[in-house]
């Protein structure tokens, strides 16, 4: 799509790339028809680009990584160098009042390190950089998920308030059907009273799913800083399933997914810094050289002198110890994760094909069934052979399954966008890919 290539113009090659991937993939979770849309109506790659071009909360990264391309400049600074100015021997007593017999030395001096420290330094600081950028591609990650899923949810109320419009139409059929019956005296007039109450609750249920349906859509608008909505409806089919990998795939692409490599490019800074705190250890040698001149005499001399300070490695020794175990627990935290997301992966794959499983089941044979059941028991109403209660049951019953079909479809969309945000890898690309 023309977005993907477009909006990312200007960033850095890698950076540009990996979020042109994963803004593509989230925009397949649902099949949208974009040459037919509306211009009040929003489609899911509109929210999308929306989202990741607006959205404050990754424009902080980009300050953030600003200060490490500063932190990177100073870390692969030379050591400093001192100059000196050293006056001895003035404004004494005696012989040594004034300046007469003054000595100035004049020095210039810095350090000469040992230990690849400035090697270390600015390895930390790369890897501090890989680190930041991996936390903002699974940050970018995680907000195109909630993107995806609130925009399932709002569409799935958008379904529900359809299905509110169709209660309402269905009251005001009853009540007409009801009156003109009580006109010819073949139904009572309590029945009326109770069609025309119905009617009132259905309008009352439809006006509370639009004032809901308003407040999802400025939470979905949100996401991208706007205060406002520019949109009426969105498109997307709610019903339509890619096929799925079987499980054990989708866990091995979620172990290599953005959320994960967070955690191998925090070890990657870990031993950066251990190497760091070990370079620490390396004494080093701060030189000196200048010149002297003895002012009562009027001569001058070469002055130099090297220094070095005694026991660092054993100095040293706490901060190598904090850095290695600041290195191993990453290791440990990053088990942690993984058994978090086999669990959660887990959840998501069967509430996905146990949703699925469900939708199928409501198309193809209860709703139809109910459907001609409304008929049916319509027909007899009105021949006097079923009671008011029987024909509202029966709307009642149909409703209800409808509204459990988008509730079951929703719930299969939603662990798919969860599936796929934590995989990182869209359902459908991957079925497009096996198929080659």
């Amino acid at each position: 799509m023309p977005f993907c290539k477009s909006m990312w113009a200007g960033r850095r090659p890698k950076s540009r790339e990996t979020y042109a991937r994963l803004l593509c993939f989230f925009v397949l979770t649902l099949n949208v028809a974009e040459a037919h849309s509306e211009e009040t109506s929003l489609t899911l790659a509109t929210a999308l680009s929306r989202t990741m071009e607006k959205n404050p909360g990754l424009r902080v990264y980009d300050f953030s990584l600003k200060g490490l391309e500063g932190s990177r400049l100073t870390a692969n600074q030379a050591p400093a160098y001192e100059a000196g100015l050293e006056v001895e021997n003035v404004l004494g007593s005696g012989d040594r009042r004034g300046v007469d017999g003054a000595e100035y030395t004049l020095s210039l001096s810095s350090v000469l390190e040992l230990g690849d420290k400035r090697q270390a330094r600015t390895g930390v600081v790369n890897s501090r950089y890989d680190l930041m950028e991996a936390k903002r591609e699974a940050e970018a990650l995680d907000l195109l998920g909630q993107v995806t899923q609130r925009y399932v949810a709002s569409l799935a109320l958008q379904q529900k308030l359809d299905l509110a419009a169709q209660a309402v139409e269905f009251s005001e059929t009853t009540l007409s059907i009801v009156a003109r019956r009580a006109k010819k005296g073949a139904a009572p007039e309590a029945e009326v009273l109770r069609a025309k109450a119905a009617l009132v609750q259905s309008r009352i249920t439809h006006e509370a799913l639009i004032a809901e349906y308003e407040k999802r859509k400025m939470a979905l608008a949100s996401l991208w800083g706007e205060t406002r909505v520019d949109f009426q409806r969105l498109q997307g089919d709610l019903f339509r399933f890619d096929p799925s990998e079987r499980f054990e795939v989708l866990y091995q692409q979620a172990s290599k997914s953005p959320m994960i490599r967070v955690y191998a490019s925090e070890r990657r800074m870990r031993e950066a810094e251990v190497q760091l705190a070990n370079s620490q250890s390396e004494n080093d040698i701060r030189w000196q050289v200048g010149a002297r001149r003895f002012e009562e005499t009027g001569d001058t001399a070469l002055v130099a002198g090297v220094s070095i300070p005694l026991f660092s490695g054993r100095r040293n020794r706490g901060e190598v110890q904090t850095a290695m175990a600041a290195r191993d627990e990453v290791e440990y935290r990053q088990q942690s994760a993984l058994l978090q997301l086999h669990a959660l992966l887990f959840e998501a794959y069967l509430a996905r094909q146990q949703n699925i499983n469900a939708v199928d089941q409501l198309r193809s044979k209860v709703v139809p069934d109910l459907t001609k059941a409304l008929e049916l028991t319509r027909q007899a109403y009105e021949r006097g052979r079923y009671s008011y209660v029987e024909w509202t049951a029966a709307q009642r019953e149909l409703l209800s399954a409808r509204e459990a079909l988008v509730e079951a479809a929703a719930t299969a969309l939603l662990n798919q966008a969860l599936i796929e945000q934590l995989t990182a890898q869209s359902m459908t690309q991957r079925q497009a890919a096996s198929t080659r």
